[in-house]
Parts: structure tokens; sequence; C-alpha cells
């Protein structure tokens, strides 16, 4: 999410599960608005069925520049460290791949050109003329080379997971079969900007709640699961499946598939100020996951055949999200603005100009090329870490579900962008 989309994940590659969803109203084999069917007993990993992930076309990626790794308390780009990267001639750029991140490039230059870029890369007037041209581009590949000059992040070793918007079963109201609320941000949730307060906290936020005069942590996810939210009026839908609800809140956007047959969608509103804990990393660690389960897709199946352990380890996240409905065109990132699949990324805004592209070139072929930087996420942290949005649908369901590439980063700067930098003293990271 975080962001009116939340990101509140850090993706579907769930063998370090970041995030997880689901798009699917599951199970399918399930009249809607029934309860899904528990099992009887648990049944081992091993003997768990293996659901359908899509695994990319294996790809070599481009060399990094040699640089070191960005330090551990790196709080920017320019504390990073950066080095020039390739010429953008030399960069393969498919021209289908371009003219999606043209169209999506356009949407963020408003933005770009009037924030303020917490990377300490760009200045709001380096994009004027960026996005001038981009009004004016007929040649999506020629518009990127000629504009664009490269810049790797410290050592540029990338990760990548994947997202997308799920659809799961939902109801406005209350109804036999949905029972799961779904809800609305908390009229007394308080979010604190520790801006002022020291020069370390620039950029922190902390929410929770005021009581008695006292700023205290707001309710976790047990808590609210057990009540604590109940009876004041807070839920806008209601969802057949916690599990499918789990998940679309990791993503921090959704559908919700009405019994009608109508659509919901619903989109990032709030957190309760809980961490995120990233459920597939417990159940690895205690090896609860068979080779080849560590998936979206694997972790659910997991989760729905041993329902007690299931709801307990769902629990040590203590993040929940809270929605509103969107009724716009969306899902919406965390510039404010539509996410495209294929096209968008979700960054840490520290480390990459929001609404900047981004070159992947990564070992899976699917997850390479132009990329524009148009959300967060909670667990998307750090130099060079990376969640590509696939859209909504099956096929984006199974990408997602199964992405986990690494490779190598460059963001696409202004032309001069570099220049400037080394003029102004801001070191290149050498080795």
């Amino acid at each position: 999410m975080r962001a009116t989309w939340g990101r509140h994940c850090g993706g579907l590659a769930l063998a370090m599960l970041a995030s997880a969803c689901s798009n699917a109203i599951v199970p399918a084999s399930v009249q809607r608005g029934a309860p899904p069917p528990q099992p009887s007993s648990p049944r081992p990993a091993a003997s768990l069925p293996a659901p359908a992930v899509k695994v990319g076309r294996p790809a070599t990626p481009i060399a990094a520049v040699p640089a070191a790794v960005a330090a551990a308390d790196a709080v920017s780009a320019l504390s990073a460290g950066w080095v020039p990267g390739p010429a953008m001639a030399t960069l393969p750029i498919e021209p289908a791949v371009a003219q999606r991140a043209l169209a999506a490039f356009r949407t963020s230059c408003p933005s770009l050109q009037r924030r303020t870029d917490a990377t300490g890369l760009t200045r709001g007037a380096d994009w004027v003329p960026v996005c001038g041209a981009a009004v004016r581009a007929s040649d999506a590949t020629r518009f990127f080379r000629k504009q664009f000059e490269t810049i790797q992040i410290a050592d540029g070793k990338a990760f990548a997971t994947g997202y997308y918007e799920p659809e799961i079963a939902g109801s406005r109201t209350r109804r036999a079969g949905y029972d799961t609320p779904v809800y609305g941000v908390p009229g007394d949730l308080v979010e604190v900007d520790l801006t002022p307060f020291a020069t370390d906290l620039a950029g922190r936020k902390i929410r929770g709640r005021i009581e008695n005069g006292r700023f205290l942590p707001y309710p976790d996810r047990t808590a609210i699961e057990n009540g604590a939210l109940a009876g004041r009026g807070l839920e806008i839908a209601w969802a057949a499946d916690p599990v499918e609800l789990f998940f679309l809140q990791v993503q921090g956007s959704g559908r919700l598939r009405l019994p009608d047959g109508g659509v919901m969608r619903i989109g990032y509103a709030g957190q309760n100020g809980r961490p995120y804990t990233g459920i597939g990393a417990l159940m690895r660690d205690r090896g609860l996951l068979a080779p080849g389960q560590a998936s979206m897709q694997g972790i659910m199946a997991w989760l729905r055949a041993h329902p007690e352990e299931g709801r307990a380890i769902m629990r040590e996240n203590k993040s929940v999200v809270f929605f509103r409905e969107l009724t716009g065109p969306g899902p919406l990132g965390a510039m404010g603005l539509p996410v495209t699949g294929r096209t968008s990324i979700a960054a840490d805004p520290r480390f990459v100009p929001l609404g900047a592209p981004v070159f992947l070139s990564m070992d899976r072929a699917d997850a390479n090329g132009i990329w524009i930087a148009q959300d967060t996420g909670g667990a998307i942290k750090g130099a060079n870490r990376f969640d590509t949005f696939w859209g909504a649908g099956a096929e984006a369901r199974a990408i997602a579900g199964g992405m986990s590439a690494r490779g190598t980063a460059f963001i696409l700067v202004p032309r001069g962008t570099l220049s400037r930098l080394a003029a102004s003293g801001r070191t290149p990271a050498r080795p």
C-alpha cells in the first residue's frame, strides 16, 4: 500500500512473503454466500495440492556496475551511494513495454514536478522539460533513450516480487455466509508525524489512540478480531472468508464480488499502526511449507487445511488495514494515481523518486523492462527492492503469486542529473 492502494505488503513471492493475496472467489467450488469448507483434520504439508503459479522464462540480468553495498543505516539514495549506470542506448527496451511505461509516466508528471524528492537525486524542476517531451512523444522507445540517463543505487542488486488486485466474495450487509467485517477507518485512530520532534525521525509517522491523555498503541489484529471495533458502525462490508480478507488486507486494495454478481471496489484508507509481519517467512522458518509450496497459493492451501493453526499464524501479523469504497478509477497507488498492470511498480520513495521510471534487468524475463514507480509498500524497504503490479484476473494472480526475481536495477533520471550530482560533491558509491 500507506497510500490509497495501501501496498501494505511487499509482494506475492511468498518464499519471503512480503505479501500475499488471491484473486479468485475462493473456494471456487462453493456456492456464493456459503462459508468456505474446512477440512476435518489437518493434512501434512507434503500432501497439499500445489496450486498453479506461473514461473517466468529465465533470463540473464545485466551486470551491475561495481559499487559498494548500501549501508544498513542509509536513509536515502544519496546516503546509500550511487554510480552512473549504463548508457540508455545499451538497454534492451521493448517497444510495447516502453509504450505502456510512457502512458503511465505521463500520469506521474504533475506529481513529479510538485513533490519533494526524498531520494535527494532530483528536483521538481528537473522533470519539467522531460514531462513536456512526454506529452509530445510519439515514439516511446526514442523518448526514453533521448530524455533519460541511468543511475545505480549502491550495488544495484535488485529483488522484485509481485502483487495484483484480488477479488473475493463479499456483501455490503451482513448475511448468512458473510460474517467477517471489512472495517473503515475508526474515528479514534490518530496519526502522529514525528518530523518536528527530532531530525532523525524526519518522515516517520506512528499511529495509535488517545486514552486518558495518554497516546497508546491501537488494538492489534487479535483484539480487533475478538471484537475491539464491534458495535461502532465501522463495517463497510462483510467478507465470506477471513483468509481471503487477510490477504486482501496485505494487498491493500481489491474487489468484493457481491451476492447479486455486482462488484464493490475497496481501497486502503488507513492502518492500525502495528508492525507488518510476513507470515510466509514464519511458516518457512517453522518447516510448515514443503518445497514448492512457498507461493501465495501454497500458503493459502496450508492455512485452509489447518484452520486453527492458520488463524494463530495470521494473528502474528498484528497489522490491520482499514478500507474505503472506491468509486473512481483505480486501483490507486501511493501517488493517488491509478496503477497499471505490467507497468506500475512499488518502491521505497527514499531510494526511488515516486513517479520515475525504473529499468529492471532480472533473472525472470517477464519482470524485465521499464516500470514506473507509482506505489509504495510497508515491506518494500531499502535500495533496489521492488514490487511489480500485474493487474487483475487469473493470469495476474498466477504471475504475482510466484514472482520472485533477482537481478539489477537502474533508475532513469532526467539527463544532466548525474553531472549536477557530481558537481555538488555527491560522491559516487565506489567499491
